[in-house]
């Protein structure tokens, strides 16, 4: 079977499985129509902190203007990048040294690197406008020499970090360019927020003090930029507690999910990674073995993240907030490796682009954690791309989440 003939018969096998999951507890898929105003959910890729630290020959980002025609060329409308509110609010145009976050992984540079923010930043984001490329700001609190993050003692100074980066985008006529604002990536995992004492980590986004800081560094953004949909981005296991909780005060649910972390990290411990970030070692098991695991029961593995999906679709019906999701799918962390196959890979993702997309419940989605020129093995196949781009525009939005900030941005 060719890879059309396979994205047909999974769209097929997809959309049943998606209906049959949504209707046992919530409205139908079918429910879901299209927006009348005509309006699509946005193919978006995550550059996370790499668009301003890869920019050394080959590693993808030395040349905004290509990147970026080739992003839309794969169908993408919109991009996730980091804009290091912490460090505009200090210094914008210093030349920052930053640490690397790990030397395994091809998100950043693995070693010692020197950025500037400004003017940069509003450079990449007219470059992104003139595409018709929305732009979704995050932050990775990345760490440099002086550890400015940990200037960050509470949610008003989160806020004023923010609201200086965002005054700096407004002055320069760009803010129209932005669809939306994650005040911290994967809030509150220790990586990226080390300034929250005591520490808080990955999966505590409702623990009362996480949203305690959250309701207040929104408020206090809000209080300056009151059209922009704002959030915290979240990985989090259970996700039936979004409905749960009184989040009036973000605008969508930005959760990131994959294959390998469901039934307690089974993918991962079955293949003896352990997200090793200066050890080569996770990555020698993964070659060895991660492939082979996959190939033995893909329908066991496509059905811990079918169902993962399910679930989170309904927490969000019930919590009445769309979902976007910019990191996802198959595995979290790989790259162009020997014995590390880009096929298996892709097969989850477009099974998880697919089932997510006929929920309607997303207004963004990525189709993996590697849809940028770093990462060759997959950037290579255009036509991969703009299959599953394709499908997430084409997507509905259920009728139930079609306003709000985040709707009107789209």
């Amino acid at each position: 079977m060719n890879r059309k003939e396979f994205l047909q018969a999974l769209a097929g096998a997809t959309a049943a499985t998606a209906a049959t999951a949504a209707t046992a507890s919530a409205p139908s898929v079918a429910a879901a129509m299209p927006s009348a105003q005509g309006r699509r959910p946005r193919a978006i890729a995550m550059w996370d902190f790499s668009w301003l630290e890869r920019r050394w020959p080959g590693a993808g980002y030395e040349n905004w203007d290509l990147a970026l025609d080739e992003l839309t060329e794969r169908g993408y409308d919109a991009v996730r990048i980091d804009a290091y509110p912490h460090l505009v609010a200090a210094e914008p145009n210093k030349s920052w040294l930053l640490k690397p976050v790990w030397d395994t992984q091809d998100w950043g540079a693995p070693t010692l690197v020197r950025v500037r923010v400004l003017p940069e930043l509003h450079q990449f984001i007219a470059k992104c406008r003139d595409r018709g490329v929305k732009v979704g700001l995050s932050t990775w609190f990345r760490e440099d020499e002086s550890e400015i993050r940990r200037r960050i003692s509470g949610p008003e100074q989160l806020a004023v970090a923010w609201n200086t980066t965002l005054s700096g985008i407004q002055q320069a006529g760009l803010l129209d360019a932005l669809l939306y604002v994650d005040l911290c990536n994967e809030w509150p995992g220790t990586v990226w927020a080390p300034f929250v004492q005591p520490p808080l980590d990955w999966g505590q986004w409702f623990d009362p003090r996480a949203m305690a800081w959250m309701g207040r560094a929104v408020a206090a953004v809000r209080a300056e930029f009151p059209s922009l949909p704002l959030l915290f981005s979240t990985d989090n296991d259970r996700v039936e507690t979004i409905a749960e909780q009184d989040l009036h005060f973000v605008d969508a649910i930005e959760h990131h999910l994959w294959m390998v972390g469901e039934n307690n990290d089974e993918f991962y411990e079955l293949a003896g990674y352990h997200y090793e970030r200066f050890s080569e070692v996770g990555y020698h098991n993964l070659q060895l073995t991660a492939a082979n695991i996959y190939a033995e029961k893909p329908a066991y593995w496509q059905k811990l993240l079918t169902d993962k999906i399910a679930r989170l679709a309904n927490a969000s019906r019930h919590a009445r907030l769309p979902l976007m999701t910019t990191e996802c799918w198959a595995i979290v962390d790989y790259k162009d490796w020997p014995l590390l196959p880009w096929d298996w890979v892709k097969e989850v993702c477009a099974k998880g682009v697919l089932t997510a997309s006929a929920t309607g419940q997303w207004m963004a989605m990525a189709t993996s954690n590697f849809c940028g020129p770093q990462f060759q093995g997959m950037w290579r196949d255009i036509n991969w791309h703009r299959q599953l781009t394709s499908t997430i525009k084409a997507g509905p939005i259920d009728p139930t989440i079609q306003s709000g900030r985040l709707y009107g941005r789209l």
